[in-house]
């Protein structure tokens, strides 16, 4: 009796660490991806001075901005945040030229979409 609690305990705790990295992993690696989308405004700094700079480096955030709200959005509703991954990685290929050449499609697209499936994944482990 007691080994049966005791199993069922430990089958539980290993259900939620696992249900733990699904969740968690595609909210870590999109706030990755803005740091690293980010970084590239950061070349700004060098070409301009006062209200010129300010003006250029908010519109070089501006992919960053869009990221972060796709990733408030999934944070709250997973499957339409899944959904805005998948189509913003296709906006990104065509408004970035990415589906051009492999070198733009693996890192503007891929990881946004990558992002997206693992969105898919955690909503049907918590469902």
């Amino acid at each position: 009796m007691v080994k049966k609690k005791v199993k069922k305990q430990v089958a539980n705790i290993s259900v939620k660490k696992s249900k733990g990295w699904i969740f968690w992993t595609p909210r870590i690696l999109m706030i990755i991806y803005i740091g690293l989308i980010s970084a590239f405004a950061l070349d700004v700094f060098g070409e301009y001075q006062g209200l010129k700079l300010i003006l250029a480096l908010f519109m070089h955030l501006i992919p960053s901005i869009i990221l972060f709200i796709f990733l408030a959005i999934a944070w709250q509703w997973e499957e339409v945040g899944a959904y805005l991954f998948i189509f913003l990685g296709v906006i990104f290929g065509l408004f970035f030229n990415a589906f051009e050449n492999f070198a733009g499609f693996s890192f503007l697209v891929l990881p946004i979409w990558a992002i997206g499936i693992l969105f898919f994944a955690s909503n049907r482990v918590r469902k």
